[in-house]
């Protein structure tokens, strides 16, 4: 079934498959992840439609979650003091859905990613000091299901 919308003159069809985005929406969303607080008249100007159609047109990404929010990014002296890691966890059998599941009542964990080849998550680290780095890491390898795990301490990040 086939739903259409009528968005600054651009018809938009959803076929309950996913979202097919336009050269405008791919604008949009290039503008906000550079710069979330950009005004609507500013990203109006910048992508030569009118304020009313990029308002429809974040309202229609955020209802279709293409855009699931907005963040702000803190400068690297901000961040500074807090220890940063990535682990490599392998996991037994078939049990990916109950680590991730377990991993995600570590508030340490910003992010947890499936990889292919040895190793089959990648987990994102941030912990404020060693200490409570060490206490995650601990309870980490407790998970059930974790055969083994690699973790790097990140020195320095460059932004791109």
């Amino acid at each position: 079934m086939c739903r259409f919308a009528l968005i600054s003159d651009t018809p938009i069809a959803s076929c309950d498959k996913a979202p097919t985005l336009d050269d405008i929406d791919r604008q949009l969303i290039a503008v906000l992840r550079d710069d979330a607080r950009t005004p609507v008249a500013a990203l109006a100007k910048r992508l030569g439609v009118s304020r009313g159609t990029v308002q429809n047109r974040i309202e229609r990404l955020m209802r279709l979650g293409e855009v699931l929010g907005f963040t702000l990014r803190l400068p690297p002296q901000a961040e500074a003091q807090r220890v940063r890691a990535v682990m490599a966890i392998a996991v037994e059998g078939e049990r990916s859905s109950a680590v991730v599941a377990a991993l995600r009542g570590f508030p340490e964990i910003e992010a947890v990613h499936t990889t292919n080849g040895r190793w089959d998550l990648m987990a994102e680290l941030s912990a404020d000091s060693l200490a409570a780095f060490s206490r995650a890491l601990d309870g980490i390898r407790q998970i059930k299901g974790i055969a083994t795990t690699e973790t790097s301490i990140l020195l320095a990040t460059t932004r791109f």
